[in-house]
């Protein structure tokens, strides 16, 4: 029962930061785009640099649970990887109340003032003359305070269960870094050679 209410949490994360990686094809089309008009017709547009962050705004905040639901987050992690799991899982309960859940509430707080303010007026921003949208992109703070919220409570449970069995629980898996990737291929290729030495040897 628990391990699905976490799946679902990270189903869901998953599925938003698929949803808004597209936004990096937008934002390299559009950037593409505005150096080809304003350096080849020398025409430049008044929209490129409001799409640029309000593309990569749009990433960066969404990004933050899904990549908390792929242990994903910079850690400084030198002594705490060699830690035992429960004494870790004990030390990230800790951290995740004192000073995960107040930051992403009051992110949510402030957010959601910031936000409709930015919607009630209809923002737009200030930095082109055409008057690009930008109160969506501050509607997206409360959101995403929200879906981190979720996430959290996703990982405080992580934590009790490794408290109880001693181990992490499994994580969804759909990306690796090269990095990662390459450890696990030449973990195969490794693995694949001693068993043609056996099976020679035999």
């Amino acid at each position: 029962m628990i391990n699905r209410f976490i799946y679902g949490i990270d189903q869901l994360n998953k599925s938003v930061g698929h949803a808004f990686a597209w936004c990096i094809i937008i934002l390299t089309f559009g950037t593409s785009y505005e150096v080809f008009v304003r350096y080849i017709l020398n025409d430049p547009t008044s929209w490129a640099f409001d799409l640029s962050y309000i593309m990569y705004g749009a990433l960066f905040i969404m990004a933050g649970a899904y990549t908390l639901s792929r242990n994903g987050h910079v850690r400084g992690d030198v002594i705490y990887r060699l830690w035992p799991e429960r004494v870790q899982a004990g030390l990230d309960l800790v951290l995740y109340f004192l000073f995960f859940f107040p930051g992403v509430v009051a992110l949510v707080i402030a957010g959601w003032g910031y936000g409709t303010d930015a919607l009630r007026l209809l923002e737009v921003s200030v930095n082109s003359p055409i008057g690009v949208p930008i109160w969506p992109l501050k509607m997206l703070i409360p959101v995403a305070g929200v879906l981190l919220t979720l996430q959290g409570i996703a990982e405080v449970l992580r934590c009790v269960l490794c408290l109880k069995t001693g181990k992490w629980p499994q994580r969804l898996h759909d990306v690796e870094e090269m990095e990662t990737a390459l450890m696990h291929q030449r973990e195969d290729e490794r693995k694949l050679q001693a068993q043609s030495a056996r099976g020679a040897a035999q």
